[in-house]
C-alpha cells in the first residue's frame, strides 16, 4: 500500500511538471512570436514545429528530473534543498535539450534562441511554483490525518524522545509515532507522553510484523551503536523503510550537515561558512567599505591624532597582540587612549570604570570607539573583517579557553571591527559566555546581509556605550 501511495505521488508531480512545461513551452512562443516583446525580423516560424518538439523536451526534462532525485519522497526535505535540486536539474535539462535540438532539429525548424531562453525561465519557474503548490496542499492533507506514516522509533532515550517530539510537532510532514521500543524491560507498557513503549529493541521484527508500522526510525544512544547491526538484520525481511538518526548531537559545533565523499554519507560537525565565493564576496565587501571609510574618515582621524600627541607623551598609535582567523596572532592598531607605560607595572589587566591610566582625552575616545579607527587599515591588511567577533589578547585567551566551552570555535572567521555581540550590548566588561554564544549565533547564521545589518546597527545605536571604557 505504501509503495502504491508512493508511485501515485510520483506519478502526479510527473504530470503536474509536465504539463507546466507544455504550458511554458506555449507561453514562451506566443511572447516571441505572436506579441514579441523584441520584434521578429525573419518571420513566424509554423506552431507545429514546435510542437513536435515537445516529446523529445518532456523525455529529457523527465529523465534529468528522475536522475536528480526529484520525484524521490521529499516528506522531511527543506523546500529551499529541493529548489536547489530543481534549479541544478533544470539547468542541466536546458543544456542537453538545446544540443540536441540543434544538432538534429535546427536545419529543419531553425530554432529561435530566445524564445529557448523564454522558455527555460518560464519553465522553472512554473515548476518552483507548482511544486510549492503541491507540497502545500500535502501538508493540508497530512494536518487533516490523510497520507500518514506510521513511524516505529526504536530507543526512547532523549535522542528518541526529540524525534518523536519533531514528528508532532511538525504534523505537516505525516509522521506518526507507533510507539517506542527500549532495552529496559521493566518500561514495556509505560507511556513517553502519549506515545506507548511497546516492545525491546530485539522484538522490533515482531513489533513491525504485527502491522500498521511503515517506517522504523532508529535512535539509539551513542553508547549502544554496536547493536546496530544487529537490529537491521532483523528486518531483512520487512517491507518497511529503516532510518537511522546518529547520536552525535553531543558533538555538533557549528553549521553541521550531511555531506557526501565517494558514495559514504560524511557527517559534517563543524565546518565555516566563509568558504570559496562567500569568503571572496566578504572580503570584496570588506576592502571596499574600508577603504571608503579610511578617505571618508580622514580629516576625523588626523584631527584626534593630533590630539592625542598634543595631551600625552608617546606615540599617537598603540599596537597589541591579538589572536584571530585560525588561532593566527597578529597586532592591532589602535589611538592610544593611555599612559604610554600604563601595564608596566600591572601586566596585561582589563580596563576598569574611570580607569587613571587614561589620557586626557583617552576616556572620551574609548567611550566613543573612536580609538578602533586605525583597525580599517587592519582591514585592508587582511588581517581583521569590518563584521565578525571581536579579537582578544593571547593572554586572556588562555584563560578564556579552558574555562568557557567552545571559545575557540570564534576563531573560525576573521575579528572584527564590530560584531553581532557588541550590536546587542556583549562588549567591554560583560559576561564572557553570553558573548560566545552571539558570536557563535554570527558564525552559524552568517550572510553578507547579516553583515550589513550589523553596520548599520553600529551606526544606528551608536559608538557609545557604557561599557566602553
Amino acid at each position: 500500500m505504501l509503495k502504491e501511495r508512493s508511485q501515485l505521488f510520483m506519478g502526479i508531480f510527473v504530470a503536474a511538471d509536465l504539463g507546466v512545461l507544455a504550458l511554458a513551452w506555449a507561453l514562451a512562443y506566443v511572447v516571441r512570436f505572436v506579441v514579441p516583446v523584441i520584434p521578429v525580423t525573419k518571420g513566424t516560424p509554423p506552431v507545429a514545429n514546435y510542437l513536435t518538439l515537445l516529446p523529445v523536451l518532456f523525455a529529457i526534462w523527465g529523465l534529468v528530473f528522475r536522475a536528480s532525485g526529484l520525484y524521490d519522497p521529499m516528506r522531511g526535505s527543506a523546500e529551499s534543498s529541493e529548489r536547489r535540486r530543481l534549479l541544478r536539474a533544470a539547468s542541466l535539462a536546458m543544456l542537453i535539450f538545446t544540443a540536441v535540438s540543434f544538432i538534429f532539429f535546427e536545419k529543419a525548424y531553425s530554432l529561435s534562441r530566445l524564445m529557448l531562453l523564454y522558455f527555460y525561465v518560464l519553465g522553472t519557474a512554473g515548476i518552483i511554483l507548482e511544486r510549492a503548490t503541491l507540497r502545500e496542499i500535502l501538508r493540508e492533507a497530512r494536518r487533516r490525518g490523510f497520507n500518514l506514516r506510521h513511524v516505529l522509533v526504536v530507543g526512547d532515550g532523549d535522542l528518541a524522545r526529540a524525534v518523536a517530539d519533531g514528528m508532532i510537532r511538525h504534523p505537516e510532514l505525516g509522521l506518526k509515532v507507533y510507539g517506542f521500543l527500549t532495552d529496559d524491560p521493566a518500561r514495556v507498557g509505560a507511556m513517553v507522553g502519549a506515545v506507548p513503549v511497546c516492545g525491546l529493541w530485539d522484538e522490533v521484527a515482531d513489533v513491525v510484523g504485527r502491522g500498521g508500522v511503515d517506517q522504523v526510525v532508529l535512535a539509539l544512544p551513542f553508547e549502544a551503536m554496536p547493536r546496530l547491526d544487529s537490529l537491521v538484520s532483523r528486518l531483512d525481511s520487512a517491507a518497511v523503510d529503516i532510518k537511522v538518526v546518529p547520536d552525535v548531537e553531543r558533538f555538533v559545533s557549528l553549521r553541521s550537515g550531511i555531506e557526501e565523499f565517494e558514495g559514504l554519507p560524511v557527517i559534517s560537525l563543524r565546518a565555516t561558512p566563509l568558504v570559496g565565493w562567500n569568503r571572496v564576496m566578504k572580503r570584496a565587501m570588506d576592502m571596499a567599505l574600508a577603504a571608503l571609510a579610511l578617505v571618508v574618515l580622514a580629516p576625523l582621524m588626523l584631527v584626534i591624532a593630533a590630539l592625542v600627541k598634543l595631551t600625552s607623551y608617546g606615540p599617537v598609535l598603540f599596537s597589541q597582540e591579538r589572536m584571530g582567523l585560525d588561532g593566527r596572532v597578529f597586532r592591532v592598531w589602535k589611538f592610544r587612549t593611555m599612559r604610554a607605560d600604563a601595564e608596566d607595572a600591572s601586566g596585561p589587566v582589563w580596563a576598569v570604570a574611570d580607569d587613571p591610566r587614561r589620557t586626557m582625552v583617552g576616556g572620551l575616545l574609548r567611550r566613543l570607539s573612536l580609538d578602533e579607527l586605525p583597525q580599517l587599515l587592519n582591514v585592508l591588511r587582511g588581517e581583521m573583517s569590518l563584521v565578525g567577533p571581536r579579537p582578544e589578547r593571547p593572554v586572556f585567551i588562555d584563560e578564556f579557553r579552558r574555562h568557557v566551552p567552545r571559545y575557540m570555535l570564534r576563531h573560525m572567521v576573521r575579528a572584527g571591527i564590530t560584531g553581532w555581540a557588541q550590536v546587542n550590548g556583549w562588549r567591554g566588561n560583560t559576561s564572557i559566555e553570553q558573548r560566545i554564544q552571539y558570536d557563535l549565533y554570527y558564525i552559524e547564521n552568517w550572510s553578507l546581509l547579516l553583515d550589513l545589518k550589523i553596520l548599520a546597527l553600529t551606526f544606528v545605536r551608536g559608538f557609545a556605550h557604557k561599557n566602553a571604557y
